[in-house]
């Protein structure tokens, strides 16, 4: 056998590891309902027509060559402009960097910045993306407690409490992955004056920031005003098209703290050449039209969000903080003694009710333990079908 690297061995991804079993149960000819991934694209949304024609006509516009390393110019151009009618802020084309979706993004500022030991603080629970690259790049994520009984807000002490002489940098989610909440702008605020005052980078993964139900929502660069944070952010969630892997970062610097920091990130774009150079000729002329679409999809999610909140909660057994954006919900499974581990759970109803969910340890072994990821995706029969053989489930195993 050829050894592998250590660091590979560490690789983990909880929510597409629970596929696998998933995939043995379809060979034997079992339907299986898959809430487990936050892919619209899955269930009964498509990706609007404006972004399919832009991407014919880049193809046939001969847009099929290498781009630029940072990005397409007038991609770049039209997130800036996004930006400032979004947010507020005012945006260099030169401090955008086009990636590979979100995930590269989050590579590329955890290769520049992480050091054997260095430690990433990171909300409990998070998005398994931070977890395993930090490991991948020898560091340690260090999970921060959020508030479950407060809709799942960052528990600021306890960020402050978890810094270290190792701790380089303090991550938010926002709206967040995979509780659905949305932070008020004092909890960010506090978070930004934390972070300024231990000279942390601020690392803020907005990709849900349209897809908000009940609250306010600022960006956290409209918030910092002249601290610096690295924001992450990509077309996959509310431009629905995951599968176009187009996501971008760019590094809000008015002090000019992170120049080290983005000609690094600007380095690992040119190793890796480029990103898809067609589909971002395509969104680059598609976001010159207005987003038609948003304002109903928005509000079939926050349907589906209603009706996943209260029949989780009508199930006896399980809790469930109210989500505010995006389109997860992290119920609570309130007694956990009839199995091992909640991803003990979540196989004992894969395998017995043919549903997907994902085991809240894998977003956190501390805060997420005890708990499930849902997302509310799918239209409400397929959800109410779901939830229907889930209590049936609970009712079997607690009796």
């Amino acid at each position: 056998m050829v050894a592998i690297t250590d660091r590979v061995k560490k690789v983990e991804y909880a929510i597409r590891d629970v596929v696998l079993p998933a995939k043995k149960l379809e060979k034997q000819g079992k339907k299986i309902l898959y809430l487990n991934i936050g892919d619209p694209n899955y269930y009964d949304f498509d990706t609007p027509k404006q972004f399919k024609e832009a991407l014919y006509e880049a193809v046939n516009e001969h847009h099929n060559g290498y781009s630029d390393s940072q990005g397409v110019i007038q991609l770049r151009e039209a997130i800036a402009k996004r930006e400032k009618e979004f947010n507020g802020i005012n945006l260099s084309p030169d401090d955008i960097f086009i990636t590979s979706g979100v995930s590269e993004a989050i590579g590329f500022l955890l290769a520049a910045l992480i050091n054997p030991g260095d430690e990433f603080l990171v909300p409990g629970p998070t998005y398994p993306s931070y977890i395993g690259l930090t490991k991948y790049n020898n560091g340690v994520p260090v999970p921060y407690r959020t508030i479950e009984g407060e809709g799942w807000k960052p528990d600021v002490d306890d960020i402050e409490k978890k810094i270290t002489s190792r701790t380089k940098a303090i991550l938010i989610i926002n709206p967040n992955n995979p509780t659905g909440a949305v932070y008020d702008e004092k909890t960010v605020r506090e978070i930004i004056n934390i972070a300024s005052s231990h000279n942390l980078v601020l690392v803020s993964d907005e990709i849900y920031d349209q897809i908000v139900f009940d609250t306010p929502y600022r960006g956290t660069a409209s918030i910092a005003k002249d601290a610096s944070v690295v924001v992450f952010n990509g077309f996959s969630k509310v431009y629905i098209m995951p599968g176009w892997r187009i996501g971008y970062t760019y590094i809000w610097d008015p002090e000019e703290k992170l120049t080290e920091l983005k000609d690094a990130i600007a380095r690992q774009a040119r190793i890796r050449i480029c990103a898809n150079s067609p589909i971002q000729y395509a969104l680059a002329k598609a976001l010159e039209k207005p987003l038609d679409y948003l304002s109903d999809y928005v509000t079939t999610l926050k349907k589906r969000r209603d009706f996943a909140w209260k029949r989780l909660n009508e199930i006896d057994g399980l809790s469930c903080a109210k989500p505010k954006g995006a389109f997860y919900a992290f119920p609570k499974i309130e007694n956990l003694n009839h199995w091992k581990t909640d991803k003990d759970f979540v196989l004992d109803l894969l395998m017995t009710k043919q549903v997907l969910f994902v085991h809240g340890s894998g977003f956190d072994e501390v805060y997420g333990k005890g708990h499930f990821r849902t997302v509310f995706l799918p239209p409400i029969e397929l959800m109410e079908e779901a939830f229907n053989r889930l209590e049936e489930f609970m009712n079997e195993r607690t009796k």
